[in-house]
């Protein structure tokens, strides 16, 4: 029998996938400069990653006879991924990257937990899984930050 906690949480994390994939995509749109392509198109890459998880953790959802959210239910909280005012502040985007990775990073470690305690291997995989995932971004952006840092 799976937790409410797990249930939460996977609730969570799919909502938050899906938010950062609007605001990866209109990051990748709106920024500019020569200096912006790279990130862009880490960003569109990305997206791609992020909707499989969100399609991962649907499908777990469905599974524990749950349901992902849809958008009445849905609550932004990633301020600091907003797109800029100005097209070409690159760095902003890239810690604003850094803040959703490390709440994503956050939520999977707690999914561990609480379905290694639910005793639900399947979502405790999927949570490691998506876990790797997650620390692989943000050591690409934690890169990204250095070099833009230093410039």
């Amino acid at each position: 029998m799976t937790s409410d906690r797990v249930i939460d949480l996977l609730r969570k994390a799919y909502s938050d996938e899906i938010e950062t994939v609007m605001n990866y995509q209109t990051n990748a749109i709106v920024l500019d400069g020569v200096r912006a392509e790279e990130i862009k198109e880490s960003l569109k890459q990305d997206i791609q990653e992020e909707l499989g998880h969100a399609e991962q953790i649907g499908q777990r959802l469905k599974q524990l006879d749950a349901r992902p959210p849809g958008s009445a239910e849905f609550t932004a909280r990633q301020d600091s991924l907003q797109p800029p005012e100005d097209s070409t502040d690159v760095l902003s985007v890239i810690r604003g990257v850094l803040d959703a990775e490390e709440d994503a990073i956050e939520t999977y470690r707690s999914l561990v937990d609480a379905a290694e305690e639910a005793g639900d291997p399947v979502t405790e995989d999927l949570a490691v899984t998506v876990l790797a995932d997650e620390e692989a971004h943000r050591t690409e952006f934690r890169g990204f930050e250095k070099e833009y840092s230093s410039d």
